[in-house]
């Protein structure tokens, strides 16, 4: 489902590109060249050339009739100067044919019906008006049949007659366009050239136009070149005036070209399927018409997010870096032994490398080990090691929130360390949690999440989102003293403080960002500590890595619902949901959302825009974002190598996360429920040697 909305937003702007001309859109034109291959009795002849069904071989042209003119207008139809001219036509009762784009049709639909209405003649123009004699069979039939959908659509009618872009009389017909002709003409197609080209889209003057337009014989009969539509036609509509006038004042009749030549309308009505595609056709492009200004719109709410959550950061989280380094910043250093809970369900590989590092912890800690009705044996591995300051507790599967209540419960200590099965501490990481519980007013702490297995493409992409998209934030909302997530891999909480709050809740998936807002609408500070380090292992795989942040991103959408009451709150709880709860959503949930739109638009503007521009400003995007990592990277202390995959990871991975979250968000909305789900762990992970004391 996200894919397909993805796809159909895309296929919008598609929609909306050809309405205006921008998809697709090929502006060479041609210059002339022999005619060899040409007939010479067409060159000689009329301008209405026959090339269909059994002359396709031997085309023959027909002349309009004397004392007979057949105004034609191209290019439209234009919202400013088609409804005066079909004033001025109607005022003179006179008959003209209209050669329309499809592009025009489909922005225009209501000129097309007054045009039929009016009982002239309809004439395909192309859709999106290129010089044919560069494009190939597929994407002439494409013009053609893409202009008698948008027909159908408006107007449910379809048009024998064409007249190719960029065309003259019949005299210029050479190599090049000649084949272009026999092959319009073998689908069922009357082309008209024309007699007499006024070049009013040059804007010679009025005279000029009147002049142009008359017959080279007096008498003769004339197929006239006028333009309707692409720029200012004011100069047009003034010598239209003239030019019937004049005519009608030598004798001459107006009508359309298949009266001239004693034939039925080329506009004919259809019905059935080509009624209603047509139809559908224009609901959809009228739709992407109007839905681009608020894509646009939308486009740059992501940008005026993005870009103030990097201004937020780059002023923040310096200020947090100097705080930081101030050892003295929380009072009298915590001494006192605190308890550290290890919630663990089948965690065979993880949970011997977890323990070993809490055993050179440089903080007095007793170690609780809740195993949540392991299958694989991690219970049995925990009691083998025998470790004098760990205490086993064995029960039935219920789940971390229970498993970590029923390390609380068991706690011996006001200071409870939460850690994952899988992760491993630096023997600094519980001192370094700790330590800002020499101010009474904190209530919990969240450490430096990092990733273990780095190494891989995966890993470290994951690494450098861990750096810049959780520990940068988490610097920028402590400085707003609004952090919204502990994270599991490393959190420490003081026990009265998770008592009032009620313990650890499975109302969502997201456990850990559900007790961080409830702690905070409790009226408790909750900081983050940079230097309580902790190695977790991350999904090796996307299949496994798409699990985990779905159930990352469902459970803290679930998170910010259940507590959306704190926005009519007041005290602590106000504060949250009226700074916090709304940067989160902004920042976590509708800027992700609608990040797709910037590729979307990349893709769009490389394919049908201006790709040098449009890579360019993504290649200053891609810049911005490189800065903004390196200097996350320069304040975590780490080695910035990892980030040249930061480009491959622009276009891959969060091309991935966007969908991982649209899920979410679908899921949330359709009220589905999505299970808990245990990753494979390998067991590789260790504190590396350069994070050792």
């Amino acid at each position: 489902m996200p894919l397909s909305l993805l796809a159909c937003l895309l296929a919008l702007l598609v929609l909306r590109g050809l309405a205006t001309n921008e998809a697709f859109h090929d502006s060479r034109i041609a210059i002339s060249v022999d005619k060899t291959t040409v007939p010479n009795h067409l060159l000689k002849g009329g301008p209405v050339i026959d090339a269909r069904g059994a002359k396709n071989e031997n085309p023959v042209s027909y002349h309009i009739p004397d004392r007979t003119a057949v105004l034609s207008f191209d290019d439209g139809p234009s919202p400013e100067w088609t409804p005066k001219i079909l004033e001025v036509l109607a005022a003179r009762n006179v008959k003209a044919d209209f050669f329309v784009t499809g592009a025009m049709t489909t922005r225009n639909p209501d000129l097309i019906r007054q045009i039929v209405a009016g009982g002239h003649e309809l004439g395909v123009h192309t859709f999106t008006h290129p010089d044919l004699v560069y494009q190939s069979h597929a994407r002439i039939s494409w013009e053609l049949a893409q202009t008698q959908l948008a027909l159908a659509g408006v107007a449910g009618v379809h048009s024998a007659l064409f007249r190719p872009p960029y065309s003259s009389d019949a005299t210029a017909m050479d190599d090049w366009n000649y084949p272009v002709i026999k092959y319009v003409g073998a689908r069922g197609y009357l082309t008209a050239f024309i007699d007499r080209d006024t070049d009013d889209w040059k804007r010679p003057g009025v005279d000029a136009i009147v002049k142009a337009a008359m017959p080279a014989k007096p008498g003769a009969g004339a197929l006239i070149l006028l333009h309707d539509a692409g720029g200012d036609r004011s100069q047009t509509l003034a010598a239209l005036v003239q030019i019937i006038d004049k005519l009608q004042a030598e004798g001459y009749r107006f009508t359309t070209i298949s009266d001239a030549l004693g034939a039925s309308s080329a506009t004919v009505p259809v019905d059935g399927f080509q009624l209603w595609a047509g139809k559908g056709f224009i609901w959809a492009t009228q739709a992407a018409v109007h839905t681009l200004p608020v894509l646009v719109g939308l486009l740059a709410l992501v940008g005026f997010l993005n870009f103030g959550r990097f201004a937020l950061m780059l002023v923040l989280a310096p200020i947090h870096a100097r705080r930081s380094k101030r050892r003295d910043v929380w009072g009298a250093p915590v001494t006192e032994r605190v308890t550290v809970l290890v919630p663990a369900y089948n965690e065979r590989e993880c949970i011997a490398n977890t323990l070993h590092s809490l055993a050179v912890s440089d903080h007095p800690i007793e170690v609780i080990v809740i195993d949540d009705g392991s299958t694989d044996g991690t219970a049995d591995i925990v009691e083998e090691m025998n470790l004098p300051f760990v205490r086993l507790i064995r029960q039935v599967n219920g789940g971390k929130s229970s498993a970590l209540n029923t390390g609380i419960a068991a706690a011996s200590h006001d200071i409870i360390v939460m850690m994952d099965g899988d992760t491993v501490f630096e023997p600094s990481t519980v001192r370094e949690l700790v330590q800002p519980f020499g101010d009474p007013t904190i209530g919990a702490v969240a450490g430096n999440a990092k990733v273990g297995n780095r190494d891989s493409l995966i890993g470290a992409w994951q690494h450098i989102e861990y750096v810049l998209g959780h520990n940068l934030d988490r610097r920028m909302y402590d400085m707003l003293g609004v952090i919204p997530t502990i994270p599991g891999a490393v959190g420490a909480f003081r026990k009265e403080a998770l008592r009032r709050v009620g313990g650890m809740s499975d109302d969502t998936l997201a456990e850990d960002t559900d007790i961080t807002i409830a702690v905070l609408c409790d009226g408790w500070r909750i900081v983050y500590a940079e230097y309580a380090r902790a190695w977790t292992e991350a999904p090796a795989s996307l299949q496994q890595l798409w699990s985990q942040r779905y159930r990352w991103s469902y459970g803290s959408m679930q998170a910010m619902w259940k507590h959306r009451r704190a926005v009519t709150s007041r005290g602590p709880a106000g504060r949250f949901g009226r700074l916090g709860l709304p940067l989160i959503v902004l920042f976590g949930v509708v800027a992700p959302l609608l990040a797709p739109l910037v590729d979307m638009f990349l893709l769009y503007g490389v394919l049908f825009g201006d790709a040098p521009i449009t890579l360019t400003s993504w290649g200053g995007f891609i810049l911005l974002q490189a800065v903004l990592s390196w200097y996350a990277f320069r304040l975590d202390r780490e080695k910035p190598w990892h980030l040249i995959s930061l480009p491959i990871q622009q276009l891959v991975y969060r091309q991935l996360m966007y969908i991982v979250l649209l899920q979410s968000a679908i899921t949330a909305m359709t009220g589905g429920r999505l299970r808990w789900q245990k990753l494979r762990r390998t067991g590789e992970v260790a504190v590396p040697v350069e994070a050792s004391p």
